[in-house]
């Protein structure tokens, strides 16, 4: 067990007592280290290149999700600044601050930029910078905000999802859920699909809820804890579920993959396995980075395994972005390792500033993606 900001998550007992990793800290005097695997050699077949960057100052102890809107992105750093940028070409539409410290990445939706505090706070601007609203949650906000269809979704850290009105940010409707003695501090927030919010929890539940009420559709088990230990039973779903057509699937930490109808939360298949770092989804296969930095294909209609690249160990690999022929990953030290959809084979390797990436690759077209490293560099990646 070890800490992975690189994954978009850290190991973190709520409600009050030990992180997971002070529990280490504890028993073994420092948190375990895994040495990072070289950098393997390959002949390189598919062309990536940068195609435009930009800097939003540092992310320091937080993951920030840059957001993708249409035609434009939109980026954060921790000390406030906001920044966005034209998707195809990089061209500046503007920095503004924020005016207080953010603690997440970027949302953007119905016409609002939105970011959070670790003070609870949501913001929401108007893509000038102007200031629309303000609304004051019970915990800290560690995941961009989402919205659609006039809702604002908010998820705290204290087991808490909010709707706000998008208009003017007052409270629509909250659902709760009780946390156990240890859980996973995610920085993953939910996914809106189709009238549904979708979130993962502590316990390894994934829940869908009603969009325009909070009301629960459904919530089924991913993984259920197992050990004799409250650490062997720390079995959380700490990364966002990812949805193709009707199905839903995520990941638990030391527990297993599972795929659900979405309508119906009905399982549909599931196997053993262990992430904090998260999935990727296409039309063909679910992709996994495990906890030992593993990236495996599995078939989406039976979660048979495929093929699994496994030389990125200790190199705290992001969660998969699959995009057309590809399937792409970051990793701590800004690398992009680009691989085959078909066997996992390396195809291509960029390197950024040399800080970590956190968060997963966010696609912006069917060729092109995003990434934002800890020093707060905005890349654009294409690949041909």
């Amino acid at each position: 067990m070890r800490s992975r900001l690189a994954a978009a998550a850290a190991l973190f007992l709520l409600a009050g007592c030990q992180t997971v990793s002070g529990v280490y800290d504890s028993w073994f005097g420092s948190v375990p280290k895994k040495k990072a695997a070289e950098l393997v050699q390959f002949q390189a077949s598919t062309t990536a290149r940068v195609a435009w960057q930009a800097n939003v100052g540092s992310a320091e102890r937080g993951a920030f999700y840059p957001a993708v809107s249409g035609n434009n992105v939109y980026a954060a750093g921790a000390s406030g600044q906001i920044a966005g940028f034209t998707a195809n070409s990089g061209g500046s539409l503007g920095r503004f601050e924020a005016g207080t410290a953010l603690s997440g990445g970027m949302g953007a939706g119905n016409g609002l930029l939105m970011a959070g505090t670790g003070k609870g706070e949501v913001l929401a601007f108007e893509q000038t910078g102007k200031l629309v609203w303000k609304a004051q949650l019970s915990g800290e906000v560690l995941a961009p905000p989402a919205a659609a269809e006039g809702v604002v979704v908010v998820r705290t850290v204290n087991g808490r999802i909010y709707g706000l009105n998008a208009a003017d940010g007052k409270q629509r409707w909250v659902y709760q859920r009780a946390l156990p003695p240890l859980a996973v501090r995610s920085f993953a927030g939910v996914v809106i699909h189709r009238g549904g919010v979708f979130a993962g929890f502590a316990g390894g539940r994934l829940v869908a809820i009603a969009l325009a009420t909070g009301n629960v559709g459904w919530e089924s088990v991913v993984a259920l804890p197992k050990g004799a230990t409250e650490l062997e039973r720390v079995t959380d779903v700490a990364s966002y579920p990812v949805i193709e057509g009707t199905q839903i699937c995520a990941v638990a930490y030391q527990g297993r993959v599972a795929c659900f109808d979405a309508l119906s939360g009905e399982t549909q298949w599931a196997r053993d396995a262990s992430s904090v770092a998260g999935m990727g989804i296409d039309a063909r296969n679910v992709y996994i980075t495990d906890d030992q930095d593993a990236v495996q294909a599995l078939d989406r209609s039976r979660g048979a395994s495929l093929w699994k690249q496994d030389k990125l160990r200790g190199r705290w690999a992001t969660a998969p972005l699959a995009l057309g022929r590809y399937v792409i990953v970051g990793d701590f030290e800004g690398y992009i390792h680009v691989m085959s959809r078909e066997d996992g084979a390396f195809v291509a390797r960029v390197a950024t500033d040399g800080s970590a990436i956190r968060v997963p690759p966010v696609a912006i077209d069917l060729s092109t993606f995003l990434v934002q490293t800890r020093n707060g560099g905005v890349y654009a990646i294409n690949l041909q």
